[in-house]
């Protein structure tokens, strides 16, 4: 892959303010990494989403600050729940010479005979794979080929995925089953049992809270003059 670049710049809108920004068609945004001092920065939403589209966050993606370009991942977007517009983005620093941990996604490609035939459906129970690997080697997804599922009861595990494993160290446990065939009915069951209503509803209000407490954070930890990074896949300081 070419390298892909975005053009950034440093923020001075901070807290609330920065709903002016988004007016403007501009995201608010932070990097942060490891013996690396975070920046408060901004892009427009426009290049962001161009970037994005095309690195996904498994690539890696020079952000660049006036005169400086630093490696990064795309960490962390976060959303408005009602209505999926962006309201800030987290880029991880990342030195191409160390290994980081990370987590790809899972897709399935090609056509199960079993669901074809209408004797089973899949169920996917893992939807990510943990890896760790140098930052220009970790893969953009995991690709499972399901057009040898043919029969209820027949599974694919952690072991059986495709995956360079000169580059690639899985963290997951070998025998984890990432996608079975199951009885149409019984999928349907689990289906119904895991995700209510009242649940989706209850996310979209948490979502709502950690934004205005992502905003109330941000001012907090300007005015001490430094921002502590986070752990990859953990929440990282906000605006």
């Amino acid at each position: 892959m070419d390298k892909v670049s975005v053009n950034t710049e440093e923020r001075k809108v901070l807290g609330k303010k920065v709903k002016s920004l988004r007016k403007e068609g501009k995201i608010p945004a932070n990097i942060f990494g490891k013996d690396f001092k975070s920046k408060s920065l901004q892009l427009e939403e426009a290049d962001f989403r161009k970037v994005f589209k095309e690195v996904g966050e498994t690539g890696v993606v020079d952000v660049k600050v006036g005169k400086e370009a630093y490696p990064a991942l795309i960490h962390k977007i976060q959303l408005e729940p009602r209505t999926d517009s962006i309201l800030h983005v987290d880029f991880h620093k990342v030195n191409l010479k160390e290994k980081i941990t990370t987590h790809v996604p899972i897709v399935t490609e090609g056509e199960s005979p079993a669901e074809k035939s209408g004797i089973g459906l899949l169920l996917q129970t893992i939807n990510e794979l943990e890896i760790e690997s140098l930052p220009t080697d970790i893969p953009h997804e995991i690709k499972i080929d399901v057009s040898k599922l043919g029969e209820v009861g027949q599974s694919i595990h952690i072991k059986d995925l495709k995956v360079d494993k000169d580059k690639v160290e899985v963290k997951n446990d070998p025998e984890e089953t990432v996608i079975t065939v199951q009885i149409a009915e019984m999928k349907e069951k689990v289906e119904e049992t895991t995700v209510s209503p009242e649940e989706v509803e209850a996310t979209k209000e948490k979502g709502e809270e950690e934004g205005a407490e992502g905003e109330k954070e941000e001012g907090k930890e300007e005015a001490k003059g430094e921002e502590k990074p986070a752990e990859a896949k953990e929440e990282n300081p906000a605006e």
